[in-house]
Parts: C-alpha cells; sequence; structure tokens
C-alpha cells in the first residue's frame, strides 16, 4: 500500500504527478503550511526530517524527490514508460542528468529566493527597509544571474528536444517542472523571454497525469 504525505504548494507535488501517470492506486494525505509557509510539525511523525514528500510503502516512509522517483520506477513502471532504457546511452545520460540537477543545482538559489521574500514579508515595520535593501543586495549579486544561467541552459537544451530526455516525456520532466514554475516569477520567463520552456510547460500541463495531480493535490502557486 501507498501512502503519500503531500505538502500543499511544494516540491511534493511531483510525486502525486507520478503516481498519477504511473495510474498507480494510492492514499493522499495533504497538509497545509504554518502562517510561516514551513511545513507543520505533524509532518516529524511521520518521518523525523518533517519535510514532503514522504510515501510511505507498507509503513516504511521514503523521502527525497529523486529517490522516491527512482522507487516508483523501478516498481511500478514495468513498460519503462517513465525512464529511457539503458541501451539508449544519450536519453539515459539527459534523463539523469535533469532528474539531479532539478535539486542539486537549480533548486538552492531559489529557495534562498524565496527565503529572503518571506524574511521581507514578516519583518517589522521599522526594520523592512532595511530587510528589503539587504534582500535587494543579495538578488543582485547571488540569486539573480544564477537563476537566468538555470533557465537559459534549460531553454538551450529544449532548442533541440522535445522533453528533457529527448523525444519522449519522462520523469526528468517532472522532476524539473517544479523548478521551471518555481523560477517563473521575477525572471523573463514570466515575460515569455524562454519561449522553449514556455512551450514545454504548456506540453506538461495538458498531459491528463498533469491534470489528476491538480485535482488532487491542488494547483502549485509559487
Amino acid at each position: 500500500m501507498l501512502h503519500l504525505h503531500h505538502l500543499e504548494n511544494s516540491r511534493s507535488f511531483r510525486i502525486v504527478w507520478l503516481l498519477e501517470e504511473l495510474n498507480v492506486e494510492y492514499e493522499l494525505t495533504s497538509y497545509e503550511r504554518t502562517k510561516a509557509y514551513l511545513a507543520p510539525d505533524s509532518l516529524k511523525k511521520v518521518h523525523p526530517l518533517g519535510h514532503a514528500p514522504i510515501l510511505e510503502v507498507d509503513g516504511r516512509p521514503l523521502v527525497e524527490s529523486a529517490f522516491i522517483i527512482e522507487y516508483l520506477l523501478k516498481h511500478y513502471d514495468d513498460k519503462r514508460r517513465f525512464k529511457p532504457d539503458d541501451s539508449d546511452e544519450t536519453a539515459w545520460e539527459h534523463y539523469t542528468f535533469w532528474l539531479h540537477f532539478a535539486e542539486a543545482s537549480a533548486m538552492p538559489p531559489l529557495v534562498m529566493r524565496l527565503v529572503f521574500n518571506k524574511i521581507v514579508e514578516r519583518s517589522p515595520r521599522l526594520i523592512k527597509s532595511v530587510a528589503k535593501g539587504i534582500q535587494k543586495q543579495v538578488e543582485k549579486s547571488m540569486i539573480a544571474d544564477s537563476i537566468d544561467a538555470i533557465l537559459t541552459m534549460m531553454e538551450a537544451h529544449l532548442q533541440n528536444n522535445i522533453w528533457f530526455a529527448g523525444e519522449s516525456f519522462s520523469a526528468a520532466d517532472i522532476q524539473v517542472y517544479f523548478v521551471a514554475i518555481a523560477a517563473k516569477s521575477r525572471t523573463a520567463l514570466a515575460e515569455g523571454g524562454y519561449p522553449k520552456i514556455s512551450a514545454w510547460l504548456k506540453r506538461c500541463q495538458q498531459r491528463d497525469g498533469f491534470k489528476q495531480a491538480e485535482n488532487r493535490g491542488g494547483r502549485l502557486a509559487l
């Protein structure tokens, strides 16, 4: 029995989406964020880290998006619909790279941006202007260029590939989707500056599995 613990408006949407694509039966428990935009402490009762996603397999909690994706594909993707066969070296390299790129390289600057935005939002009025000043300096010196470089790299890859693993949709697209959505605000992506990424996002959103995931797990609104 699979039981997914899902935090609303978070990276755990990826696992909801993959489960829907796999057409696997699972129980879903959704959690609301706290007023501080954090995961509730109740998730720590499922796993000590208290982070989502957490996938319980017969009561055993699994964490980390990429690991959960690999676990599900190993046990439930018998026809290898969402991971390239090892015989296609190029597709396998693309798939593996982008699957891990999403968390290892892309998410850190995006999380940093989110943290500084929340700091400004929650700063007392007397120091809000100081917090905004620090935020702008960090954004300019450490965040904006990194995110633009990430999007430029994604755009270049999609110039010659329909999906991130090549010709076929894969779990790498599910993993990278959250990156693009998280980066969409405050970048040229929101204004059509990365047309290949924008077209790819639309292809993702047109999939039945994606629509079903939104119905069950909620729409991402970062």
